[in-house]
């Protein structure tokens, strides 16, 4: 249910080219899944480096 809406995006997108849209459903599940994983990643990493770019000022001041 969570990549419902990736889904049937992918099948949509699938089916205008004159295919079934079950190869643009399981791609538009995977790349959903994907999206998010890559989000929490950037996130950390954003949150990473804020965190070491105010110690590293920090220690100059």
């Amino acid at each position: 249910m969570k990549n419902l809406v990736g889904t049937l995006v992918g099948a949509a997108i699938d089916r205008k080219d004159g295919d079934s849209g079950v190869k643009g459903a399981i791609l538009g599940y995977v790349t959903s899944g994907a999206i998010k994983t890559v989000a929490k990643i950037g996130t950390l990493a954003a949150v990473g480096y804020g965190v070491f770019s105010f110690a590293r000022n920090r220690i100059r001041n």
